[in-house]
């Protein structure tokens, strides 16, 4: 038996490795119409399994910290970002996910308003890719954008998650755009306007949105409760 084979062969009766991903959702001008889409920030791995492909941020969960305190240091460590809203996602933990040691996967997933995406430190491992024209990601990397992708938009439905990927004043065009960027469709923009001003939470403010050449837009603000789970507070600063 050669020396890898017996590596793989001693790792896979280790018990298994525990580590921390997030996927982070941010809105970003599509390259050909410009107009609002979904994209998430992935990380370049530089080691054994899958050397050189994409993959979402991550990391060891140490023995000394929490598992939201992982996602967050992981998060800063790799990409430079500290998501106002941080939310545990789901568990994953497939016999197949990696070569010898069983890897399990505690995965959060974050969404980014614009001032914050614009921190990330990107660099040749650190790259934007759009998160419908994604390539082969490492390990099940695809089967978790695809299932943070399908709880994004059931929470669409009925939460206020929208005004999590926005400022903290927004005109209803902009509340519309974030819409059909997650579900992938377009919407009437009468009838859009017309059920977010009745949704309760939705305040008008006294301010216009300047710089447009028409009449400016109304801004408005989210004044509802925080989303179940989610965390709505700076992150703790990189150890």
């Amino acid at each position: 038996m050669s020396a890898t084979s017996a590596n793989v062969s001693e790792r896979r009766v280790q018990p298994p490795s525990l580590a921390i991903s997030t996927v982070i959702f941010a809105l970003r001008p599509s390259e050909s119409s410009g107009r609002p889409t979904l994209w998430l920030p992935l990380v370049r791995r530089i080691r054994q399994p899958y050397l050189g492909q994409w993959a979402l941020p991550g990391g060891p969960l140490a023995h000394s910290e929490s598992l939201q305190d992982a996602a967050s240091r992981n998060l800063l460590e790799t990409t430079g970002l500290a998501p106002r809203y941080l939310e545990q996602l789901y568990a994953f933990g497939g016999l197949d996910r990696s070569a010898g040691q069983r890897l399990v996967s505690i995965v959060y997933w974050a969404l980014v308003q614009p001032d914050e995406a614009a921190l990330t430190r990107e660099s040749e491992n650190v790259r934007w890719f759009r998160a419908d024209r994604l390539e082969s990601l490492a390990f099940d990397h695809n089967e978790i954008v695809k299932y943070a992708l399908w709880r994004l938009r059931n929470k669409m439905e009925y939460g206020s998650i929208a005004y999590h990927l926005l400022g903290e004043r927004f005109t209803l065009a902009q509340v519309r755009e974030v819409y059909e960027a997650v579900l992938d469709k377009e919407l009437d923009p009468a009838n859009f306007r017309r059920q977010l001003r009745s949704t309760p939470h939705i305040e008008p403010t006294d301010e216009h949105l300047t710089g447009t050449r028409h009449r400016p837009p109304r801004l408005y603000r989210y004044a509802g409760p925080v989303p179940d789970g989610s965390v709505r507070q700076p992150l703790p600063a990189s150890p």
